[in-house]
């Protein structure tokens, strides 16, 4: 379970105030994949940053009863003068498992070859990707967050990512930002549709879907232009 209690999240852009999240109370089941959907810039990302601690809400506070992972797909889960072994060692460190198994498996799993060794300033983006996906994976946590990483690499990787992803599923629930459809019917069984700072919860996925398509059909909303106090 993940429970929103008056939530709200802004940030000033140009000058003027954009609202993430406005006032949100809302309760997210455990143990489900929910396909988080909304338009570029919606807020997201943000959305999965706060869920995981990372950002602060303006106002309001999350209560979650299971462990959450820090957000698969986010490059700042990362030192970039640590080599990817040692950031493995650390996070293990940060989250109480052990250290040697998860960057034997991370290390595996992400395929980086020597560069499992060298600082993470000298990968490119989907070597980051691979990293964090690996590391996240090589953790069980009872809800994964997930932006998009399941798409990352080449045809034999991402399917060995949608494996061990389904595999983890099989026990843990999951927040998942994909463009994908095909990702999103393959993995997920319920829907949260995020837009104009509102966030919505269907347990039937086709709902949210034909929500976000709805949205997507129409003119983006223009900025609020509130002062954000």
């Amino acid at each position: 379970m993940i429970r929103f209690e008056n939530i709200s999240k802004g940030y000033m852009i140009r000058g003027r105030w954009h609202q993430v999240i406005d006032r949100l109370d809302l309760e997210l089941p455990g143990g489900q994949s929910l396909a988080l959907l909304g338009r570029n810039g919606a807020g997201k990302s943000t959305l999965l940053q706060m869920i995981a601690g990372n950002v602060r809400p303006s106002t309001g506070r999350i209560i979650s009863d299971g462990t959450i992972s820090f957000p698969v797909g986010y490059a700042g889960s990362f030192h970039q003068d640590l080599t990817g072994a040692q950031n493995t060692r650390f996070i293990a460190r940060v989250y109480g498992v052990d250290s040697d198994e998860l960057a034997a498996f991370t290390e595996d799993f992400a395929g980086l070859g020597k560069y499992f060794h060298m600082p993470v300033r000298y990968y490119s983006s989907g070597m980051v990707a691979r990293l964090n996906f690996g590391v996240s994976m090589g953790i069980r946590f009872d809800t994964y967050l997930v932006d998009e990483v399941t798409s990352v690499g080449d045809a034999a990787f991402r399917a060995r990512s949608q494996a061990l992803f389904q595999d983890r599923m099989a026990q843990s629930g999951a927040i998942l930002v994909s463009h994908n459809f095909s990702d999103i019917w393959r993995f997920c069984s319920a829907g949260v549709v995020l837009d104009q700072g509102r966030l919505t919860l269907y347990h039937n996925l086709a709902e949210a879907i034909a929500h976000h398509k709805e949205i997507m059909a129409r003119p983006p909303a223009p900025v609020d232009e509130r002062s954000g106090a």
